[in-house]
């Protein structure tokens, strides 16, 4: 399993926001998630006031940003629940989910069914950030200022 921390990719984040559900590391153009462990992932819960505040820092509804989803911990989501996401008029440029199970991958393949964006599975962090990196530009879509 790859945790941002412990790639050469940390030195990058712009940002690193400590959430009760997990921990978010900001980029320039795409965003890495690790949710905790036992964590059940729904709209209300966890991710509306995470997009709201990740909307606020990155200046825009997201539609430049590519969503990581390191799934380093086992945790459950509500994959109805990015019906609201889209409802509520955010975007993403794209999706992706590092599994790094076969009951992961499996998981996965439910959510796309509700993906507006392009999406992609992977089963390492180093692919799936080569990948965002290759869909989008630096930008001004940078987050606004760094947490100390």
């Amino acid at each position: 399993m790859g945790y941002i921390k412990d790639s050469p990719f940390y030195q990058d984040a712009i940002q690193e926001i400590k959430f009760s559900c997990g921990t978010y590391y900001l980029f320039d153009t795409f965003v890495v998630a690790e949710v905790d462990e036992g964590v059940l992932y729904t709209w209300d819960d966890h991710a509306q006031p995470i997009v709201e505040e990740l909307t606020h820092l990155y200046d825009h509804n997201g539609e430049n940003v590519v969503y990581i989803s390191n799934r380093v911990h086992s945790y459950s989501v509500k994959p109805s629940d990015w019906i609201k996401f889209f409802r509520n008029n955010y975007r993403l440029r794209a999706y992706a989910i590092v599994s790094y199970t076969q009951k992961g991958l499996i998981a996965s393949l439910v959510e796309k069914l509700f993906m507006r964006s392009s999406f992609k599975n992977f089963d390492n962090l180093e692919d799936a950030i080569a990948w965002a990196k290759s869909l989008t530009q630096n930008g001004d879509n940078t987050p606004k200022h760094k947490s100390a």
